[in-house]
């Protein structure tokens, strides 16, 4: 499995408070852009996988909200995340 409960900790430790912190945006939002990655190498060699291909799609508007929230939250902390995780170009 290319996501197991010690990669979460591993991601929620790095971006949140803790390693139990789920809940924060920016753990959220980091855990989100793995899981893009991941299905994005998944949709590059299976190309016709509709259904990866919706759940692809959902996942980036849910990021996507949730760095909406952010910027209109604290765009600090915004500027600290999308700098970390490489989202802009």
């Amino acid at each position: 499995m290319y996501l197991d409960a010690a990669k979460k900790q591993e991601i929620f430790g790095k971006y949140g408070k803790s390693n139990t912190d789920t809940g924060s945006t920016e753990a959220q939002i980091a855990l989100f852009s793995y899981r893009i990655s991941h299905l994005t190498e998944h949709m590059k060699l299976n190309r016709k996988d509709y259904s990866t291909e919706r759940a692809l799609t959902m996942l980036v508007g849910k990021r996507r909200r949730l760095l909406d929230y952010l910027i209109a939250k604290d765009i600090e902390r915004y500027r600290a995340i999308i700098k970390e995780l490489g989202l802009r170009k």
